[in-house]
């Protein structure tokens, strides 16, 4: 059967469910990426090509805690803890990475961002101290910050390619090995598994440039953006799912931040992490190398946001680089106006957030101004306009 006859059989499905002979209007819709998304794919315009991982499994990152010190192979720590033997780091305090010196069978990762995103800097001498140290990963490029502040999926992605350029002209290329890429997953389910696909495909392209053939190691955690005070419950389904992006997306490490927004406990801490246990361990996500391809879905949303990344970054490139546009406030107004229009969508109901605009216990008592500065790029959660 020709892939014309496949559409057609659909289509009149379709029309027959829908009773109209209209159905793409009905079916188209709207997003905020300027993503072309079709309601039917029979062929994809590129082959698909299979993107790896650097981890053969990804690791399952807790937060550390002494009861989870027997189970639980990867950490993220915050202060020191002694005789953590054999065990996966990520460290996530400057000062503690400061003093850290790992043994040789010992694996450490950076989570520290040497980037001050509000004066348009790079830390040269924590870079320095960071790469003197025996780590796997020594510099991490923090782009979760953009991701809940409000930016899309491609000027998170443009921004990552933009930062990663400072740093090889400050530190080199060997330095593409080095880095590992803190990225916030969302809650668009098939969009944040492209999302890390396409960053393969222009970290790649990238590398390229420099004369290696090399994939970026991404360390993927769940977004704030979307999670809200009341119906906790919520967030625990939210963050799941966007585990589950991260895993099929093809992520070398996850965590999951706690679901209680507002406080948090030993028990939530716990199911924070089992969440990503019972994915593994039950779904088996975790393995698949790239778990999504064979999707003509995927692969071709995965195309168009690499190719919208990739012209954001050519694009700051061409107008002085990161830094240049954090200084002159650039970025941070188009971050703004990305983030405004997406809160605006959340107002009217057209992203739809369970016991916050949909089956709301709230009242809007926050305006969208005194939310959002145009001249800061910082964390917004959608739900504090009802909070």
């Amino acid at each position: 059967m020709s892939n014309t006859d496949i559409l057609s059989n659909w289509e009149n499905l379709v029309k027959k469910q829908l009773k109209t002979e209209d159905i793409y209007p009905v079916l188209e819709k709207e997003n905020l990426e300027g993503i072309e998304v079709k309601p039917f794919y029979t062929e994809v315009r590129k082959p698909l090509v299979n993107l790896p991982k650097v981890e053969e499994s990804t690791h399952l990152v807790s937060r550390y805690h002494e009861s989870l010190e027997e189970e639980v192979f990867a950490f993220l720590l915050d202060q020191n803890v002694e005789n953590l033997d054999q065990k996966t780091i990520f460290v996530n305090n400057k000062d503690l990475a400061g003093h850290i010196s790992p043994k040789e069978e010992d694996q450490y990762f950076s989570l520290i961002d040497i980037f001050n995103e509000k004066e348009g800097s790079i830390d040269d001498q924590l870079a320095k101290e960071l790469l003197a140290k025996d780590f796997k990963r020594n510099i991490c490029v923090d782009i979760s910050l953009h991701q809940n502040a409000g930016a899309a999926i491609y000027q998170q992605l443009g921004i990552a390619l933009a930062k990663t350029k400072e740093l090889v002209e400050i530190y080199g290329e060997d330095i593409l090995n080095k880095l590992i890429f803190r990225i916030a997953v969302g809650g668009s389910y098939f969009f944040e598994m492209a999302k890390l696909r396409a960053f393969k495909i222009i970290f790649n392209q990238l590398s390229r440039e420099y004369g290696l053939d090399i994939v970026p190691y991404i360390f993927a955690e769940t977004s704030l953006r979307n999670k809200a005070i009341a119906d906790n419950e919520n967030n625990l389904i939210r963050s799941t799912l966007e585990l589950a992006s991260a895993m099929i997306g093809g992520a070398d490490a996850v965590f999951s931040n706690n679901y209680l927004i507002d406080r948090s406990t030993d028990n939530s801490e716990e199911i924070s992490f089992k969440q990503q246990i019972v994915l593994a361990y039950e779904s088996i996500i975790n393995v698949f190398e790239d778990a999504a391809n064979g999707s003509f879905y995927i692969e071709d949303i995965t195309q168009q946001i690499a190719e919208k990344s990739w012209a954001l970054f050519v694009e700051i490139e061409d107008a002085g680089g990161y830094l240049k546009l954090l200084q002159d406030g650039t970025l941070q107004k188009k971050i703004y106006e990305h983030a405004v229009k997406e809160q605006q969508w959340i107002e009217e109901g057209k992203i739809k957030l369970i016991g916050v605009n949909l089956y709301p216990k709230l009242d809007v008592k926050r305006s969208i101004d005194e939310l959002y500065n145009e001249k800061e790029i910082k964390a917004v959660r959608w739900a504090e306009m009802f909070e």
